[in-house]
């Protein structure tokens, strides 16, 4: 179910409107990021984003992404930022380590910062169960970073 069938209060409702966003992609998996990347910033745009206003970035893999995020945040020329990639189980406990280190690094980015972070990092068994998910997750992730983006408004 996306943000947007959930009810939002009124407060909240989903304007983009000179919001700026940065978007860190990793390559690795590329047909289904790009793809993840392509739905996220279309629904951006639907929801007012200008897309003059959208940074898109790509890094090689998930475990670049929470420095790309850092070095977005610590420019602080950002809404919101949004991280897009696909970790795919393999046969070795590397899918856990990229999981795991991926995961805390875009928290840590967000915490550190104060700013909001929609992590859109796939974690998956295969890639079937990829392109299940790649296109909610990814307009989930635009709808979560124009929400809390807001929100870090209203509360500041």
């Amino acid at each position: 179910m996306q943000l947007a069938d959930q009810g939002l209060p009124a407060a909240h409702t989903l304007d983009g409107g000179d919001l700026r966003i940065g978007i860190v992609q990793a390559r690795f998996n590329a047909d289904i990021t790009q793809r993840m990347a392509t739905v996220c910033i279309a629904e951006l745009r639907r929801l007012g984003v200008d897309v003059e206003l959208i940074d898109h970035v790509t890094v090689p893999g998930a475990l670049e992404i929470p420095v790309a995020l850092m070095a977005m945040a610590d420019s602080d020329d950002f809404d919101a930022l949004i991280a897009i990639g696909c970790i795919v189980r393999g046969a070795t406990y590397h899918f856990e380590l990229v999981a795991n280190e991926s995961g805390a690094g875009v928290t840590r980015v967000s915490l550190d910062h104060q700013l909001p972070v929609a992590n859109a990092i796939l974690t998956v068994e295969n890639e079937a169960q990829a392109w299940e998910r790649a296109e909610g997750k990814a307009r989930d992730a635009a709808q979560v970073a124009i929400e809390m983006a807001r929100l870090m408004e209203d509360l500041s």
